[in-house]
């Protein structure tokens, strides 16, 4: 085997890996990091589009409350995102001439 060809095997090896596995690991590390961060009170979206506030978490399942009384179970890694509250601005009261 000559050396170009050893070379195009590890830089085609070395693509995979910075490519598809090492992104891989690190968006299951936010998951992860996501899920054990959940707690009761939190607004979350779930991968179907669902949005909701988590009434009970364990570690198997979570409560959504997606309507006042209305609640349903979920696997915890049906979470997408934590939806952050929307920061309320105050308005300009300079005095514009």
């Amino acid at each position: 085997m000559d050396p170009f060809s050893l070379l195009l095997i590890v830089a085609a090896a070395a693509a995979f890996y910075f490519l598809i596995i090492r992104p891989n690991k690190q968006r299951q590390a936010q998951q992860r990091q996501l899920i054990e961060s959940l707690q009761p009170g939190v607004e979350v979206m779930t991968t179907a589009g669902i949005y909701g506030t988590v009434a009970v978490v364990t570690e198997e399942e979570l409560s959504l409350e997606i309507s006042p009384g209305v609640f349903i179970r979920i696997l915890p890694a049906a979470v997408a995102r934590v939806i952050q509250p929307a920061e309320v601005e105050e308005p300009d009261t300079a005095d514009e001439d």
